[in-house]
């Protein structure tokens, strides 16, 4: 009854923004809106007497947090890492089979009550949560993405609702009791509208609960361009319940591509030529940090995405010094805490962390910048190479064979690589498909180009598979599908995701 009461309520508004999000898109296309701050919420921006939500106690130390998927190891071992704060992910990092998204809620159900153990079936390890672990927030499904398993009036309602509702309905009440609270991590929004639908939302739930006004907390991942724009008036519209906003890097990097699909002019590099010292994204990060702190809530950096190289040791040393410069470069530039998405990155970021910011955080570090729109849309320089263009394939194939079985992170090239890693590399594909873009060698990237090399790097996973169950074929044909359609698609996982509710019944 409560899912489906925030279904009724919330719906229409739910596809009216999703409505306007293609007409934005489609004025992107035409060249009739160029991306700039908004003239008309300029008083909103420079007025600084108001601020975001009071930060609870147990989220003013953020300088470590892990990300991971919902499965009952996976959550007690970062629940132990070592971090401040885990995010439990029903979003990038999940396949949302029906089994994960139940099965996910019953294991947090059992976390937040401290009940929560496992024994591997071979090992017959056992893994229990210590007494002094991080605090748990959850990150729901974006607003575009239904859940198809539980209709109301014969409509899917959204999965957004569905994650959200569920958690909070079963563990607002005991989270609270145990002097924490229900906290989430708010994806994809594009606008300060879809943090205002978020917001009526929240308040829907705490009188519905019977919770205390302002009892949920959440922190907005800035990871659109346009959002980019609206930091402010995200904030203002979730003021009663937002503590941060983070940087979520891989969809910012994805929402460019996707932004700027139809204008030659914004070709990207290799997607791993772009890193956070890029001009656009240096922009972004340190327009984050400003606003945040003005409105007193944590500014967090981004994922450190590397994992260890157990048998390379010098691999293994230049992946840990990039991430020891990117962690030091967020703390000196001002960032509250950051992203791990290994428990052996912990040490590292602490360290980092530690020895920079010795208080809880640093929010009192005001920046005093201006930030110009032409800052937040600067193509970044680089160069298309053969192996990056290889290993966007390889790396698209990869996470959908694994997102097709169930499983929504993977480890490749000694990366852990999710729903917004694979989002990158497919639309950077589309993209150097349709702007004819030309490779270092000199070839241009076509269809013939494309097809062959998918092939080949199915051919590849297949053998090495042997005789695992694989969705290689289904993969290579979906991954063609995204590169060669007239129409860059929004999200590959939402046309995918069809596949799993047909396998589900």
């Amino acid at each position: 009854r409560f899912l489906k009461k925030l279904h009724v309520k919330f719906e229409d508004r739910r596809q009216a923004l999703l409505r306007k999000r293609k007409e934005v898109q489609a004025d992107l296309n035409s060249g009739k809106y160029v991306p700039d701050f908004d003239p008309a919420t300029k008083a909103l921006r420079d007025d600084l007497s108001w601020k975001g939500a009071a930060v609870p106690k147990d989220l003013q130390n953020r300088r470590v947090e892990i990300t991971g998927p919902t499965d009952r190891k996976m959550i007690i071992n970062a629940l132990n890492s070592g971090a401040n704060v885990f995010m439990a992910d029903f979003e990038d990092a999940n396949s949302p089979t029906w089994r994960n998204q139940l099965e996910g809620q019953i294991n947090l159900y059992e976390a937040v009550r401290d009940n929560i153990s496992y024994k591997h079936p071979t090992s017959k390890k056992e893994y229990v949560v210590k007494k002094e672990h991080a605090v748990l927030k959850v990150r729901p499904r974006g607003w575009h993405l239904p859940e198809k398993h539980v209709q109301a009036h014969g409509k899917p309602i959204s999965g957004a609702l569905f994650d959200f509702g569920l958690y909070v309905f079963h563990n607002a009440r005991a989270l609270l009791d145990k002097g924490s609270g229900p906290y989430f991590y708010l994806p994809k929004l594009q606008s300060a509208e879809e943090a205002q639908l978020w917001a009526d939302v929240f308040a829907e739930a705490e009188q519905e609960l019977g919770l205390p006004k302002g009892s949920i907390k959440c922190t907005v991942l800035i990871e659109h361009l346009l959002a980019s724009f609206q930091m402010n008036e995200i904030v203002h519209a979730l003021k009663d319940y937002c503590v941060g906003l983070n940087c979520g890097r891989w969809d910012y990097i994805f929402s460019y591509i996707k932004v700027f699909q139809n204008h030659r002019k914004c070709l990207l590099p290799d997607r791993f030529q772009i890193t956070m010292t890029a001009p656009f994204l240096r922009a972004y990060a340190l327009e984050s940090i400003k606003t945040c702190h003005a409105r007193n809530i944590s500014a967090m950096g981004g994922m450190a995405a590397q994992i260890p190289i157990k048998f390379d040791v010098a691999a293994n040393e230049k992946a840990l010094a990039a991430v020891r410069a990117d962690k030091e470069r967020e703390v000196t530039d001002g960032h509250d805490g950051t992203w791990v998405a290994h428990p052996d990155l912990v040490p590292i970021a602490r360290e980092i962390f530690d020895g920079r910011m010795p208080s809880p955080n640093q929010i009192d570090k005001k920046l005093s910048l201006s930030t110009a729109a032409t800052d937040l849309i600067a193509v970044p320089e680089g160069t298309r190479t053969e192996a990056g263009f290889r290993r966007n394939i390889s790396v698209t194939l990869g996470y959908l064979d694994s997102w097709l079985r169930g499983v929504g992170c993977v480890p490749l090239y000694n990366l852990m690589e999710d729903a917004a890693t694979a989002e990158i590399s497919r639309a950077q594909l589309w993209q150097w498909l349709h702007h004819d873009a030309k490779l270092e060698d000199g070839r241009t990237v076509d269809a013939n180009l494309i097809k062959m090399t998918i092939a080949a790097e199915a051919e590849r996973r297949l053998i090495r598979a042997g005789s695992v169950v694989s969705r290689v074929p289904e993969a290579a044909d979906l991954l063609e599908h995204f590169i060669m359609e007239d129409n860059l698609s929004d999200f590959l996982t939402t046309d995918a995701y069809d596949k799993l509710v047909s396998e589900g019944r």
